[in-house]
């Protein structure tokens, strides 16, 4: 029999985006970063000349030889001819050559030394940005890594600290994975790269609120809670994509946005509103229109997949 492996090891048999030491103080441990996400669209377009029916594709040329020769096809620039250039001046660029970067001095890159804790309920959403899936490198350093991970898990705190990669360096939050034994890094944005709200939300106007409103918004919003279940959520963009390309496959016609009906009057009885919100007869579409995009995109990712079968077996028996 083969020998067995364990879940770190068959873990590590994926491929790390980031492998370097966690800090605090001093105490360190090595680990790996995994993305956590990943795309899983069934539809992929690709660009196709309306003239010819041609796939369409992309060289990189010399801009001079385009702006003497607008209208002659030029000689593409091979891959390991074209470097990073930084324009000083105008028309003027300095080079950077891909080792150079390499090699430049910032200690993130192989060490996330952490500055401080804070709360997680202090990590405001819009600041978070990518979830990456935290592991310790190997069973020498699951020790440490657990122990910091159950103080992270008991204390609900954040560990922030800079990671570089990806041509710049981040703000990351390490927390305790809320399933298995595991932690969980978010790269942050910089308080630079968000918008000032002030810009948008000064001229919302100010208006009283009434307490009888309040009480049956609450109510309904009460009503409405569950615990979260991303599985009940499907993208509706893709499966109408799906259905639009069902239909061209099949000839029978395109299906087409429908409009909302136009509104007589923008005056709303809010309590009227609220009131028959929380009537149970009330007739609750949403979880019914969910339930009916899960079954079309089911459909369509099968269409999708036939279509891609027959393709490739038109292909072959062309080239045979």
């Amino acid at each position: 029999m083969p020998p067995r492996i364990s879940v770190i090891e068959a873990t590590f048999m994926l491929r790390p985006y980031w492998s370097g030491q966690i800090q605090i103080s001093l105490v360190s441990f090595t680990v790996k970063l995994f993305v956590a996400t990943e795309s899983k669209g069934e539809i992929h377009f690709h660009q196709i000349s309306r003239k010819t029916g041609e796939r369409v594709r992309h060289q990189k040329v010399l801009a001079s030889a385009l702006e003497q020769s607008p209208d002659e096809a030029s000689d593409p620039v091979a891959k390991n001819d074209i470097v990073k250039g930084y324009e000083y001046s105008k028309g003027q660029y300095v080079t950077i050559e891909p080792e150079e970067i390499e090699h430049l001095r910032v200690p993130s890159k192989h060490t996330v030394e952490v500055t401080q804790f804070v709360d997680l309920n202090d990590l405001a959403p819009e600041y978070l940005e990518k979830p990456y899936f935290v592991v310790p490198e190997n069973d020498l350093q699951t020790e440490a890594f657990a122990v910091v991970r159950r103080a992270l898990e008991k204390t609900k705190k954040a560990a922030l600290g800079k990671i570089a990669f990806g041509g710049r360096e981040h703000v990351l939050a390490i927390t305790a994975a809320p399933d298995g034994a595991g932690m969980m890094a978010y790269t942050m944005r910089y308080q630079e790269e968000l918008r000032d709200p002030a810009e948008y939300f000064r001229d919302i106007k100010k208006v009283a609120i009434n307490e009888d409103s309040l009480d049956l918004a609450e109510t309904l919003i009460k009503k409405k809670a569950a615990k979260f279940d991303p599985s009940k959520f499907v993208d509706g963009y893709e499966v109408a994509l799906k259905e639009l390309v069902e239909a061209k496959v099949n000839h029978a016609p395109i299906p087409k946005d429908e409009a909302p009906a136009p509104k007589r009057n923008n005056v709303v009885n809010l309590m009227d509103a609220l009131r028959k919100s929380l009537d149970n007869k009330s007739a609750d579409s949403s979880e019914h229109a969910q339930k009916k995009s899960a079954k079309t995109a089911k459909k369509g990712i099968a269409l999708v997949k036939a279509t891609e079968s027959v393709t490739k077996t038109a292909a072959k028996r062309k080239s045979a």
